[in-house]
């Protein structure tokens, strides 16, 4: 009776431990393998860190893993993914894997308040159709003398008359000017600073914690959002009603600005987009002129005036176009070909500062990538600093050498300051006919010597600014 009471312990025992270790074997089986990583602390997540772009996704890289490894950035869990290969898996996966999604801090002020993200799905459809035909090269040629006509304007009276300037906000203005002009047939000044100063404060709370409380950045993003919709649904509806007007209800200005052609667009179904789909479609190119546009052409002109010798060489370019025009000529999509020098120059300077540091988008479904498992309905990241300040893909990453862009240029998602894939920028060819018509007309009429020598570079709303705004000395060519 002893012995079998001493069996029956033994077994018992001997049965319960296998049953834990058989549980414990299968939780930890079950359990996907997620990427190496740190979600920092609670709500806050790794935000902070993400202030320092460059160094936190170099920091990550080593200490984690140089494909993918996951973070929390504004209150998601994220998969950030690295390197040419990661690039290359993100932008060839779009509408298999991955699909739009934009943190509720960038959407949730400047969306009205329906069902943001699958309004902009559908405007990312219909970039992929009929709208992102407004941004084809041959639609974008005719903006070429505008650009220069308002460049030169520009730089007559907010740069000539002084010795001094701010390069970070004189840029910004007037890359936000062209945009009303060019998209809203907006020019009055006072029109452009009334739509210009509620975009200020939803660019300066766009991408922090979505805490909407009184004081807090993003609730002034809030505040500026519902003005900025207020504002320009009311110039749509403007549009709009002239448009009906007409005969037979043909738009005016059809194919001259980006509003009239939007007022012209169907969807799949033959429908005219409403004026919410017209202002959401609008406000994404908007914003990306304020931030993107004016963030590159600082960084260009920044390099132009601390390398003497990039400048001489982009002045002996540009010098060469002006003598071949006449007193009032505007530049023309062949001058822009004469340009190549100069654009060398400008992607350099969107490598070693690229105005954008990345993309989100959703997951559709788990998948694995290097050996890890992103779950379905996790953030994923593709980010700039992984490949352009890599030595792996550029040799002496820190230094300015536009020749890197000479011949076949740099390995294929490499150089990704525009993204890639279906989803490339569709403003890349804007970006360029506006920065090399602006390089233009400040090179052939100035020389610039930076004031701060060593001036800090920090981020905010994604983009990197000068802290003292660039303060350059000018001096003006003899004729």
């Amino acid at each position: 009776m002893d012995d079998f009471l001493l069996y029956s312990l033994f077994f018992s025992v001997l049965y319960v431990s296998l049953s834990i270790i058989y549980f414990i074997t299968k939780a930890n089986t079950s359990k996907p393998n997620l990427p190496p990583g740190s979600t920092g602390w609670p709500v806050i997540g790794e935000n902070i860190d993400l202030m320092v772009p460059e160094k936190y996704i170099s920091d990550r890289m080593k200490k984690y893993s140089p494909e993918v490894f996951k973070t929390s950035i504004l209150g998601e869990k994220v998969a950030v993914f690295c390197g040419a290969a990661g690039n290359k898996f993100f932008f060839t996966n779009e509408n298999t894997l991955l699909t739009t999604w934009w943190p509720q801090s960038v959407t949730k002020p400047l969306m009205f308040p329906t069902d943001a993200q699958n309004t902009l799905r559908k405007i990312t459809i219909l970039n992929r159709t009929n709208i992102h035909e407004i941004f084809k090269l041959e639609n974008l040629k005719h903006y070429i003398p505008t650009m220069d006509s308002m460049a030169k304007e520009h730089i007559a009276e907010e740069w000539a008359p002084f010795r001094e300037v701010k390069v970070y906000a004189l840029s910004k203005y007037y890359t936000f000017a062209l945009a009303c002009k060019l998209f809203l047939s907006i020019e009055d000044r006072d029109e452009v600073k009334r739509l210009l100063d509620p975009i200020i404060l939803v660019s300066t709370g766009m991408f922090s914690l979505p805490l909407n409380f009184p004081g807090t950045a993003y609730n002034r993003a809030m505040k500026g959002g519902s003005m900025v919709r207020r504002q320009l649904v009311e110039v749509i509806k403007e549009r709009k009603a002239k448009a009906m007007m007409n005969s037979l209800g043909k738009v005016e200005d059809e194919g001259r600005d980006v509003l009239g052609r939007l007022l012209s667009v169907t969807d799949e179904e033959g429908q005219h987009l409403n004026e919410f789909e017209i202002y959401h479609y609008i406000i994404g190119i908007l914003l990306p002129t304020y931030h993107s546009t004016s963030a590159a052409i600082t960084f260009v002109l920044k390099f132009l005036a601390e390398l003497p010798h990039i400048y001489q060489q982009v002045y002996k370019e540009q010098i060469e176009i002006a003598k071949s025009k006449g007193p009032n000529e505007r530049l023309s999509w062949e001058d822009i070909q004469k340009m190549k020098y100069s654009w060398n120059v400008a992607c350099e300077a969107l490598r070693l500062f690229p105005p954008g540091q990345g993309g989100f988008r959703e997951t559709v479904t788990d998948f694995t990538y290097a050996g890890f498992t992103i779950p379905k309905g996790w953030k994923t990241f593709w980010n700039v600093y992984s490949t352009h300040k890599n030595p792996k893909y550029f040799s002496e990453p820190d230094k300015f050498d536009p020749s890197r862009y000479e011949g076949n240029g740099p390995a294929p998602f490499t150089f990704v300051p525009f993204g890639g894939g279906p989803r490339m920028c569709p403003g890349k060819e804007y970006a360029r006919l506006e920065v090399l018509v602006f390089m233009h007309n400040v090179v052939t009429n100035f020389k610039m010597e930076k004031l701060v020598p060593n001036e800090k570079i920090v981020y905010n709303s994604a983009s990197p600014i000068p802290v003292n705004g660039l303060p350059v000395r000018l001096t003006p060519h003899q004729n």
